[in-house]
Order: structure tokens, then C-alpha cells, then sequence
């Protein structure tokens, strides 16, 4: 599939077949994690792949009881061995690291005919206990994964291309349009 076209075909799974997904298609995923870039190299990411059936629902009742993730046959929790490190622009590293590797799997997904949904809404501490995480590892995100129920395209509302950029400078354009 062209990059373009998996683009376009990403979607925030939230209905998942009742349906395993292959080791195969997994590592595939897994290893578009592995490839993307990172900070000095430092490739600080750790992934727990939950496939338990109770382990998946104790984690969706963290995620405020979103019964999606229940639903979806993995979950991958997305975890940062290397907390602390600041880039010398002050930010810090790990969660741009890891949000390029976790997008970097969203669209391996796809191209491997899986849907993906980020959950970015959980309790970090509760997740932590139910998968045995150190404290010293930062639990960042989580990421479901399986076989959507529906396949097809969905219309995404963007905004126009002209809405987003401007050249050089900060433009007025690009503050939001103001509901009246």
C-alpha cells in the first residue's frame, strides 16, 4: 500500500472482530516501533503486548471504562526507560521519541489491515500495577490493536491545508475560526 494511502485510511479504531491477530502481523508492528528515531539514538521505548482477556479489562477499567479496549485483542502499553533525559532546547525527550515510534506503529497497521486506537486517557499508576511496571519505567500511552469491524475509508473533518501553515512567519490565518 502507498504511504499516502495509509495515511488516509488511519482511523481511531474503537470496534474490534472478535478476532486474533497474527504473531506475524504483531511483530510487524513492533518493528516499525524499533525503526524510528529517537533522540541521541537512545531508543529509550519498552512495549508490554497484553493479550489476557482479564488483564485487558483490568486496563480498560483504568482507561475510564472504555470498553473498546476491552474489546480490542492487544493492547500495547507504551513505556519510556529513560525518563529524564532534556534535550539542550529544554523539552524533554522520551515522549516525542516515543509518540514518532507509537505513530511509526499506527501506520504499520494499517498497511498490515489492522486498526489502531491511542489511549491517552488512563491512570498511569493503575496500569503500572496491573502489568508489574517498575517505577523507575514512565507509562506514557497505550495503544489498541486488532481487526476493525469496519474496513472502509471513514471522512475525516480536517481542516484545509491553507488553514495549517504559513510561510516564515506566524500568519493571522492561522488562529481558529471563533464560533459565533
Amino acid at each position: 500500500m502507498e504511504l499516502g494511502e495509509v495515511i488516509r485510511k488511519r482511523y481511531s479504531v474503537r470496534k474490534y472482530a472478535d478476532k486474533e491477530v497474527e504473531e506475524s502481523k504483531l511483530l510487524n508492528v513492533l518493528n516499525a516501533a524499533r525503526l524510528a528515531p529517537s533522540a541521541r539514538n537512545m531508543q529509550e521505548w519498552r512495549f508490554i503486548v497484553v493479550k489476557n482477556k482479564e488483564l485487558r479489562k483490568k486496563i480498560s477499567i483504568a482507561a475510564n471504562n472504555q470498553e473498546f479496549v476491552a474489546q480490542a485483542p492487544v493492547v500495547i502499553i507504551c513505556c519510556s526507560v529513560i525518563c529524564d533525559y532534556i534535550m539542550r532546547c529544554g523539552q524533554k525527550a522520551s515522549p516525542i521519541d516515543l509518540a514518532i515510534a507509537i505513530d511509526h506503529m499506527t501506520l504499520q497497521a494499517v498497511n498490515e489491515g489492522l486498526g489502531t486506537c491511542w489511549i491517552g486517557s488512563f491512570y498511569p499508576e493503575q496500569v503500572r500495577q496491573i502489568a508489574g511496571i517498575p517505577e523507575n519505567v514512565e507509562v506514557v500511552q497505550m495503544l489498541t490493536l486488532g481487526y476493525p469491524v469496519q474496513q472502509s475509508i471513514i471522512e475525516k473533518n480536517r481542516l484545509n491545508l491553507e488553514e495549517i501553515y504559513s510561510e516564515d512567519c506566524w500568519s493571522d490565518k492561522l488562529f481558529p475560526k471563533q464560533k459565533s
